[in-house]
């Protein structure tokens, strides 16, 4: 879908050079590609700020709403349709940083400025998002009528009569979520207002908070004296008894205000030209402790009026600490799914992950589809020459082909760790697709963690595209202390991976324990076990508990060098950090994954009213789009005033969007070695389009004249009805031949 967006965007540039803004135009037409980006139009056109595109299907209401053009009528229509970039009026940005949690509002104003003030046409809406993004919410004020986002069950009475279409919206690609509204007159104003949340970066100690914010110098507005202003408040919290310091900024931000552990920016300008660079600010977070427990009372609305506590731990002063001595096992799926880019990308992203390893290190590599290969029986030193003949054998046996068998595999490499006594036994676990043993393998190891105690190994898994269950791929992470980390974008395979394989080989703190819990009444953690302390990743963990918590609770772990830590962490209350919203994205995803795992109802029943309370997409909620008639036109400050409860008003409609999570895998297409991403829906090319409408004329045609009669008939005429027909048959063609060309040429190409 990236590949036809992209092209249907190109279409929409090209066919906007019919505007005209008269002499007054203050910024120059979209520049031509440049040669080297001409063999990647998905990168030039894929938006990388908050955009809208007018969706063009008729190329001959194109023109300017207040100056009209008068140009030479275009015949045909645009299928697919055009995109043409609207221009935008103003942006705010506003961005609160909690713990390793960002949430993002942006507000911004853009005009259909492509279409006749008679018409009106279809605005879709394309919202990029940063790391680990999920969308909260957007809401749309146009005039007339009003749209706002929200989650409901997907039992839900009030939507089963509806059908999801694709094009309402859903994910273009994993980060670009995009959304459709239908009819907007030309020449009017469209204000939105879109949140989302995205995780915080975090490296060598410091947190980086990166945002789309990266406009084209196209959705300038076309004249001097039309007022841009740009806007970007930052808000960072990182808890009580820490100090922010700041590292660097993109923007000039001005600091408004300076707290313990609160920091205020605003950076507000009339600009010529909007950003044409992301968002990116960096800061460090000290602290004398290494980290805190954050108490916080539920709300009156709360479904658990259990208290709520929130352990984080930063690795600090430990940054530098000497990380542990590894035995690592990497399991890579080469089932015939993985053929192509998938298994190329893992290949390097494993080459450079056995790179990294140290010289104490040991390890071994396993690959897996019916059966298992072995680069070596037993675990081998990380010397130079044993990773370079790794990676030969890497480079000849990873040949894709047959079914996917995990549980062999995956036993294998236990097996194999299980002698560990003086270093840290750490599995990756990589496959693009679902078993039907799943909750027995989970079973498998959760017996070896029992018996294994602490020197169970480490799971870390990685699961490529949306076949694979990533629900049981989060579970075994969690039953093996590690991490789940997906790469649902085929071109992401190669960098996420590196990242988890960094984060995994960086354990400076092991087999983590927290004093103080065990006395406490109704206590729930929602990790099963505590993982561990990386220096590339900060830990959280949180639960409910009923009573009074210590003021000190001690969390104890063991060093690399076998020595063991204790941190004494102050348990403070805060009612600043909306702990139900920083963690809640985090909470619903292990809540589903033992949800799957249990075959729980009560547990799913919670986390569809976790969602529905806190806005965040789970499995088991559905997005709509609540359309509410108004008579007044909209302004810029009742953006505010929308209603997005749904009511009894016929006047309001209800929009079902596809479902924005991911499920719980496709056995049928992993029995199918069906590669990542052939499940997503396709535009036709442009000669399927000949094709299917000169069959369609061709076969009309001869259902009407081929058959015995109109022989007969045919044979009986004189020579002036021959020629006459010969005529008829000659202006028939011609109307064909039209038909074909307005199916498959837009008006707007060259």
């Amino acid at each position: 879908m990236a590949d036809e967006f992209s092209m249907a965007v190109e279409d929409g540039i090209r066919l906007s050079k019919r505007l005209y803004f008269g002499k007054d135009r203050a910024v120059a037409p979209p520049r031509p590609m440049a040669a080297m980006d001409k063999s990647s139009p998905e990168s030039s056109y894929l938006p990388a700020a908050p955009m809208v595109y007018a969706v063009i299907s008729n190329p001959a209401i194109v023109d300017n709403p207040d100056v009209p053009s008068y140009q030479p009528h275009v015949h045909g229509r645009c299928d697919p349709p055009a995109l043409i970039p609207l221009q935008m009026n103003g942006v705010t940005l506003e961005a609160d940083c909690y713990l390793d949690t960002a949430f993002v509002t942006v507000t911004g104003s853009w005009r259909v400025h492509c279409v006749m003030g008679s018409r009106s046409c279809d605005c879709r809406v394309a919202i990029p998002m940063g790391e680990q993004g999920s969308i909260l919410g957007i809401e749309v004020d146009v005039p007339k009528k009003s749209y706002c986002s929200q989650l409901v069950a997907l039992d839900d009475k009030r939507d089963v009569e509806k059908i999801a279409k694709a094009e309402d919206g859903g994910f273009l690609k994993p980060h670009i979520f995009v959304l459709l509204i239908p009819e907007v007159d030309g020449g009017s104003n469209l204000i939105i207002k879109v949140r989302w949340s995205q995780k915080l970066l975090y490296q060598d100690g410091q947190f980086t908070l990166n945002i789309p914010f990266s406009f084209p110098e196209y959705v300038t507005p076309a004249g001097k004296k039309i007022s841009k202003k740009e806007k970007i408040q930052l808000n960072v919290n990182s808890g009580p008894g820490t100090e922010v310091l700041c590292k660097t900024t993109s923007h000039p931000l001005k600091e408004l205000r300076r707290q313990v552990g609160k920091l205020g920016f605003l950076y507000e300008a009339e600009v010529l030209a909007w950003s044409s660079y992301d968002f990116e600010f960096t800061y460090s977070v000290s602290s004398h402790t290494s980290g805190s427990v954050l108490l916080q009372s539920p709300s009156v609305l709360d479904m658990d009026q259990r208290e709520m506590f929130c352990l984080y731990l930063l690795p600090g002063k430990l940054q530098n600490a000497k990380a542990f001595r590894k035995e690592v096992a990497f399991v890579v799926d080469i089932s015939g799914s993985m053929r192509g880019k998938p298994l190329d990308d893992i290949k390097n992203a494993l080459s450079a992950a056995l790179l990294k390893l140290d010289p104490g290190d040991s390890f071994t590599v396993l690959a897996f589809n019916d059966e298992t290969y072995l680069f070596s029986s037993s675990m081998l030193l990380a010397t130079k020459e044993a990773i370079e003949n790794a990676t030969r054998w890497i480079s000849m046996n990873f040949i894709a082909g047959g079914g996917t068998n995990i549980l062999l595999a995956l036993n294998q490499a236990i097996e194999m760790l299980s002698g560990t006594r003086n270093s840290l036994p750490v599995i990756f676990l990589v496959t693009d697709g679902s078993v039907e043993d799943e909750r027995n393998i989970c079973d498998v190891v959760k017996r070896h963690a029992s018996s294994q105690g602490s020197l169970s190994p480490r799971i870390y898994t990685f699961g490529i595209g949306t076949f694979c269950n990533h629900y049981f791929l989060r579970m075994l992470a969690l039953i093996g202390r590690g991490q789940h980390d997906a790469a649902y974008d085929a071109d992401l395979i190669e960098a996420r991976f590196e990242g988890l394989c960094a984060r995994a080989l960086s354990t400076v703190v092991a087999n983590i324990t927290i004093g103080g819990l065990d006395d406490l009444d109704g206590v729930e953690v929602y990790h099963s076990h505590v993982p561990d302390l990386l220096s590339e990743s900060p830990l959280i963990v949180s639960g409910r508990y009923q009573g009074d918590v210590p003021d000190i609770i001690k969390a104890r772990g063991t060093l690399s060098d076998l020595s063991n830590l204790a941190v004494d962490l102050k348990a403070q209350v805060t009612k600043d950090i909306p702990l139900n919203k920083v963690l809640g994205k985090q909470q619903i995803e292990i809540h589903t994954a033992q949800a799957w795992f249990s075959k729980n109802k009560d547990l799913e029943e919670k986390i569809v009213k976790m969602s529905v309370q806190e806005s965040i997409v789970s499995e088991y909620t559905r997005m709509i789009l609540l359309e509410t008639e108004r008579e007044m036109k909209a302004t810029a400050s009742r953006i505010k005033e929308i209603d997005c409860q749904v009511g009894d008003d016929k006047s309001q409609k209800i929009v079902v969007l596809q479902n924005l999570e991911v499920g719980f895998g496709n056995l049928i297409a992993t029995a199918e070695n069906t590669p990542p991403g052939s499940n997503e829906p396709k535009l036709p090319e442009a000669a399927e389009i000949f094709v299917r409408a000169a069959s369609n004329f061709c076969g009309k045609l001869c259902g009407y004249c081929c058959c015995m009669c109109c022989i007969q008939t045919c044979s009986r005429m004189n020579d002036q009805c021959a020629i006459a027909l010969t005529q008829l048959c000659g202006a028939l063609a011609c109307l064909g031949c039209f038909v074909c060309c307005e199916a498959c040429c837009c008006g707007g190409h060259d």
